[in-house]
């Protein structure tokens, strides 16, 4: 389920690439998307981390030592870290929902928070020095 607003396009964050925007108003609260995941054993995981796809993987399971490539746009939000959605992992059915945790207005980018908490700090693998 992805609502029909979602849009992709050219993100306005610098190096961004593509990203996630809304054509509508949406509230906090509302989930905007929920899509199936392809869940990567660890040695394909790692295979992907050899390659492009490695920036659009998420750490799957309790362990966190899986891989799952996101379907539907659930890849393509960009990392921001005062998000304005947060993103939940069911393992047992293999997807992820998309929750907006902040009003949007028609026209904003869509973003999670790649530690999975939608206000953490912690610098992420691609601002770490």
């Amino acid at each position: 389920m992805i609502l029909p607003c979602l849009v992709i396009a050219t993100s306005g964050k610098e190096k961004g690439g593509r990203g996630v925007y809304t054509t509508e108003n949406i509230k906090a609260g509302t989930v905007i998307e929920i899509s199936p995941v392809l869940v990567f054993s660890m040695a394909e995981r790692k295979a992907i981390e050899a390659s492009k796809l490695f920036h659009y993987i998420f750490e799957w399971g309790k362990s966190t030592k899986l891989g799952a490539l996101g379907l539907g746009y659930v890849s393509m939000y960009n990392h921001d870290y005062n998000s304005n959605c947060d993103y939940d992992m069911d393992y047992e059915n293999e997807l992820i929902s998309i929750t907006v945790v902040k009003d949007v207005k028609k026209g904003d980018e869509l973003f999670i928070n790649y530690n999975a908490s939608p206000d953490s700090q912690k610098p992420v693998w691609f601002d770490a020095k």
